[in-house]
Formats: C-alpha cells, sequence, structure tokens
C-alpha cells in the first residue's frame, strides 16, 4: 500500500536510527523523501540505499539549530521539488547530567537542537505547507517530554515537553488551513545511540520499566509516523502518540 504517492516529505536529522526508518518507510510509501541532517556521508548512504530500494530520495546537509541552514534547505525543496506535504522534526541530540551539573552552555546546545529547530521548522516552512493544502507536520517528541524521567536530562526532558505543547499550538493554529500537526514519543528504541546501554544494568531498567518487556524498533516508529502522514489521519491533529510498549500506561 501506497499511500503517500505524489508527496515529498523533509526528515531531519535522516542519516541514521529513527529518522533512517522515517525516511525509508515514507519512501516505501511512495514519498518522495529528502533527508537533512549534519553527518553527511551516512545521509548520502542512507539516501542511496533508499534509492536501491526503489524509492525516491536526496541529502541535504541541514544544521536544525540555524536558521540560514532552513533557509537553504527549504529554498532548495522549493527550486526542486517544488512543494513540501510532510515535515517530520526529528533531529535531536540529548543530555545526561542531574541539574546541579548541567552548564549552562551545554542547556542552550540542547534547547537549540531539540526545541528551538522545530519552532523555526514549522515557522520557515509554513509556506510551503499551507500551499500543499494537505499537510501534515509530525515532530518527534519522546515519553522524556511528558514524564520525568530518571531525574536526570533537565534540558532534554524540557526541550520535549515544549515540542509536545509547541506542537498542539500550532495544531489549533492551523486546523482549517489543511496542516495537521501531531507528535510521536517514542519509548526506549533500539538505535545506535543505546549500543553504549547494551549488556548493562541501564538496558535491563530500560526493558524492565517498558510493560511489553523489549526495546522498541526504529521501523515501529516509522509506522506511526506514515500514519499521521497519511490520510487515514485525516481527522488528527494536535494528537500525542505513544510507541512506547505501554511505558506512559504503567
Amino acid at each position: 500500500m501506497q499511500r503517500l504517492t505524489g508527496r515529498v516529505a523533509l526528515i531531519t536529522g535522516a542519516a541514521s536510527g529513527i529518522g533512517a526508518a522515517i525516511a525509508r518507510g515514507l519512501a516505501d510509501e511512495g514519498a518522495h523523501v529528502v533527508l537533512t541532517d549534519v553527518d553527511d556521508d551516512p545521509g548520502e548512504e542512507m539516501a542511496a540505499s533508499v534509492r536501491a530500494g526503489g524509492g525516491k530520495a536526496r541529502f541535504l546537509h541541514h544544521d536544525v539549530a540555524d536558521p540560514a541552514s532552513w533557509d537553504g534547505v527549504l529554498a532548495q525543496v522549493r527550486a526542486q521539488e517544488g512543494r513540501l506535504d510532510i515535515l517530520v522534526n526529528n533531529a535531536g541530540i540529548g543530555d545526561t547530567l542531574p541539574i546541579e551539573d548541567a552548564s549552562l552552555a551545554g542547556w542552550d546546545r540542547t534547547i537549540a537542537v531539540d526545541q528551538t529547530s522545530v519552532f523555526l521548522a514549522m515557522k520557515l516552512a509554513a509556506p510551503l505547507l499551507l500551499e500543499s493544502g494537505n499537510a501534515s507536520v509530525i515532530n518527534i517528541s519522546s515519553i522524556f517530554g511528558a514524564s520525568g524521567g530518571f531525574g536526570a536530562s533537565p534540558a532534554y526532558h524540557a526541550a520535549k515537553g515544549a515540542v509536545r505543547l509547541l506542537s498542539k499550538n500550532a495544531a489549533i493554529h492551523w486546523a482549517q488551513s489543511g496542516v495537521r500537526v501531531n507528535s510521536v514519543h517514542p519509548g526506549f528504541i533500539d538505535t545506535p545511540m543505546l549500543d553504549q546501554a547494551r549488556g548493562t544494568e541501564m538496558e535491563g531498567l530500560m526493558t524492565g520499566m517498558t510493560p511489553m518487556g523489549r526495546l522498541g524498533r526504529p521501523e515501529e516508529i516509522a509506522a506511526a509516523v506514515a500514519y499521521l502522514a497519511s490520510d487515514d489521519a485525516s481527522f488528527v491533529t494536535g494528537s500525542e502518540l505513544y510507541v512506547d510498549g505501554g511505558f506512559m500506561a504503567a
């Protein structure tokens, strides 16, 4: 089933992990995908992999915390694809320190990449999204955008919580303008970012806190994004979709 044929999707942080799975999933649904990231070589390789699988894809270098970088990427999308129907704000970084040890510089950087980037994306992509007439914005938040987690990573929690409410605010603003906005909240997902936790007490803690007793797969996040991007979700806006193995229900 190809629910996204003829649509153009921009996915940030798409060189690896969840972003790469989203790019592949949307391409499999027929979308022309534009992958962006600061990691050029993996990004180019991922775009080539999508093309090798029969999808339409290209890669652009992109610093999501830089307004000028957004301007450049969106100008290229307008010039080459001519439209933008799906915007997936996935790029992000984490912090690990408790609040007493966190630095202001670290706080500012995490907020810039995880929170301000989503504001920039929706603000600067607004003309293209509104021209689509049937656009979908999917902002990747986290279970830590709605819970206290382990009590560490204050900037990450603050940023992801802001993404959750910013999505609702934009959804109301655009409710009658042909732009839907929703947030997706992954739980503990098996990506390269968790490599350092494999076989450790932390991995056991994450699976132990997940009622389904396992880590999620990137493809499971991609499936949720594909649903929200499609007309199957035509009456869904301002919602938060948890893909977390039951974490938030516990």
